[in-house]
C-alpha cells in the first residue's frame, strides 16, 4: 500500500495559477502516478498521468493549461494549474498504481490520497 499526501490546493480567480503536489510517503513499487478531480453531484475524472519515464498525457479539458510533473527521487508529483476556470472546481485527487502502464480510469488505482480543494471563482 502506498500512502499518498497531497498539498497545494485553495481559492483563486479565474485566469489565476495554482499549483498542487503530492508525495508518496511509502513508495515501493509505485509505477504510474495521477491526478483526479470530483465536482460536487460529479463523477471522479481523470486530469493528468505520468509514468515513470515521465510521459505524461492530459484530459482534453486541460490540455495547455495544466502541466505534470514528477521527480522520481524526491518520491513527488507536481501539477501546475495555469489559466484556471470556474469549472475547474472540485476536490482533487492523487492516485498511484504500480504497473507502469497508466490508466485513465479510477478503478485502475488502488491509492488514493485524502484530497485537496481547488475553487476557482468567476
Amino acid at each position: 500500500q502506498v500512502r499518498l499526501e497531497e498539498s497545494g490546493g485553495g481559492s483563486v480567480q479565474a485566469g489565476g495559477s495554482l499549483a498542487l503536489s503530492c508525495i508518496a510517503v511509502t513508495y515501493r513499487g509505485v509505477g504510474c502516478m495521477a491526478w483526479f478531480r470530483q465536482a460536487p453531484g460529479k463523477e471522479r475524472e481523470v486530469v493528468a498521468t505520468i509514468g515513470v519515464d515521465a510521459k505524461s498525457t492530459y484530459a482534453d479539458s486541460v490540455k495547455g493549461r495544466f502541466t505534470l510533473s514528477r521527480d522520481i527521487a524526491k518520491k513527488t508529483t507536481l501539477l501546475q494549474m495555469n489559466s484556471l476556470k470556474p469549472e475547474d472546481t472540485a476536490m482533487y485527487y492523487c492516485a498511484a498504481r504500480n504497473p507502469l502502464v497508466c490508466s485513465s480510469t479510477e478503478s485502475g488505482y488502488d491509492n488514493w490520497g485524502q484530497g485537496t480543494q481547488v475553487t476557482v471563482s468567476s
